[in-house]
């Protein structure tokens, strides 16, 4: 199982669909972020479920959020995924799922695929909610709810 409710984020750095390095510590003790691990770009499970962050992504903002995508895809493959559905929020390529394994985010379906899991994490860095889940429908609308309640 991943990481629970009330522990602190690993610190971490990847590169993000433009190439640019992004930091968790850029973001602890400012504001909030939603982490969501997703399988693969282009597939239509996490296209739906990217594009129900994509569609909601003002009431986060509203709320002070970062939201951030988070696959083993490469920057350019993220790129490409970002343009095709209007992304607007960072994509981080974990080519090696070092990251992943940080946030023990397990492998599903007969341990073939990557895990699905959100995480909502408080601007001190503790996560608030994870919901494991390889539904696609109900990440997004979980993290906003989350979000509300510390907002």
């Amino acid at each position: 199982m991943g990481l629970k409710v009330g522990d602190r984020i690993p610190d971490f750095s990847l590169k993000d669909q433009h190439g640019n390095t992004f930091s968790t510590a850029d973001f602890t003790g400012k504001k909030p972020l939603v982490i969501f691990f997703y399988p693969k770009d282009n597939t239509p499970g996490c296209t739906k479920e990217a594009c129900s962050f994509r569609d909601s992504y003002e009431e986060f903002t509203e709320r002070g959020a970062e939201v951030i995508g988070i696959s083993a895809d490469s920057e350019s493959s993220h790129s490409t995924f970002a343009a095709r559905y209007n992304l607007p929020f960072v994509l981080l390529s974990d080519p090696k799922n070092k990251v992943r394994r940080l946030f023990k985010v397990e492998k599903s379906l007969f341990n073939l695929l990557p895990g699905r899991e959100t995480y909502v994490v408080d601007k001190g860095g503790h996560v608030i909610m994870s919901f494991n889940n390889m539904g696609a429908s109900g990440h997004m609308s979980r993290a906003l709810k989350a979000l509300k309640k510390i907002s």
